[in-house]
C-alpha cells in the first residue's frame, strides 16, 4: 500500500504554532519523518518550534529543487509505504509554491492525499478585504519589469469592472512601495484596494481603501520587509 502525503501548512510568521495551526496539524507534523520542503531552512525552523524535542538530524528532508531528485525520492518514498509531509516556506502547500507538483505526483501513482488545515494568505486577505469572495482570481506574482506589470494592472482594471471579480496577487517586500504606486499611477480610483501583511501574527496589518484616497502616508505606514498581499476589487 502507497504512503500518505500530507499538505502540512506553515506559519505565516512568528506566531505561536498553537494559536494558528490545528491539533491535527500539529500532531501530523510531529509525527512525519520524510518531507519535501520548499526551503530546509524554513522547514526545519518550523519543526523545531511544533516539536522542540525531536532530533532535526533523524528527519529526512528533501527540497523541491532540484524537482527532478525530489520528485524521484517523493515516488520511492510513497511506493514504499511511507508517509510524507509537504512544507512550504510559508501558508499552504501548493499555492504560489513547488508543492502542487507532488500532490500530482500522489494522485499519478495513486497514494492518499490530505490536505492539513492552516493559514492561507490569500483566503485570509479575501476574508478580510470585504471584497467578492464569490468570484476571484490568484495571479501569484505580477511581471516584475514596470511594463509588463502595468499592463497586467491595466487588465485587472478592466476585469474588475466587467466582471465585479477580486483579483488578488502577492508581492516581495522590496517592492511593496513601487507596487503601490503603480496602482495608484494606473488602476482607476474607484476600485478599492487592500493590502495585507504579516496575517495571524501579532504584527498583522490590514489597509482596505478606495485607491483614490490612498495617500503617501498610508504607503509608508506599511512595513517594506514584510512579504504582502494586494486586492483590487469593489467592496460589497
Amino acid at each position: 500500500m502507497s504512503g500518505t502525503l500530507y499538505l502540512v501548512p506553515n506559519l505565516l510568521g512568528l506566531s505561536n504554532p498553537a494559536d494558528v495551526l490545528p491539533a491535527r496539524t500539529l500532531a501530523t507534523a510531529r509525527q512525519l519523518s520524510h518531507f519535501i520542503v520548499e526551503t530546509p531552512k524554513v522547514a526545519r525552523a518550523l519543526l523545531k518550534t511544533v516539536s522542540p524535542e525531536r532530533v532535526i538530524a533523524n528527519i529526512a528532508m528533501v527540497p523541491c529543487d532540484p524537482a527532478k531528485a525530489a520528485i524521484e525520492q517523493c515516488a520511492a518514498w510513497l511506493k514504499a509505504g511511507i508517509d510524507v509531509g509537504v512544507v512550504s516556506d510559508a501558508g499552504c502547500p501548493g499555492m504560489a509554491d513547488p508543492g502542487a507538483t507532488f500532490v500530482a505526483l500522489a494522485h499519478q501513482i495513486g497514494a492518499r492525499v490530505v490536505p492539513l488545515v492552516g493559514p492561507s494568505s490569500v483566503l485570509l486577505g479575501l476574508m478580510a478585504s470585504g471584497m467578492n469572495g464569490q468570484l476571484f482570481t490568484f495571479h501569484g506574482y505580477l511581471p516584475s519589469k514596470a511594463p509588463e506589470r502595468d499592463a497586467a494592472l491595466k487588465a485587472i482594471d478592466r476585469l474588475v469592472k466587467t466582471t465585479h471579480g477580486t483579483h488578488i496577487f502577492i508581492e516581495t517586500p522590496y517592492r511593496n512601495a513601487p507596487m503601490i504606486d503603480a496602482i495608484r499611477a494606473t488602476v482607476s480610483g474607484n476600485i478599492d484596494l487592500c493590502v495585507a501583511q504579516a496575517l495571524s501574527t501579532a504584527q498583522e496589518t490590514i489597509v482596505c481603501k478606495q485607491i483614490s484616497t490612498w495617500t503617501d502616508t498610508d504607503r509608508s505606514a506599511l512595513s517594506q520587509k514584510e512579504p504582502t498581499l494586494f486586492l483590487l476589487g469593489t467592496r460589497q
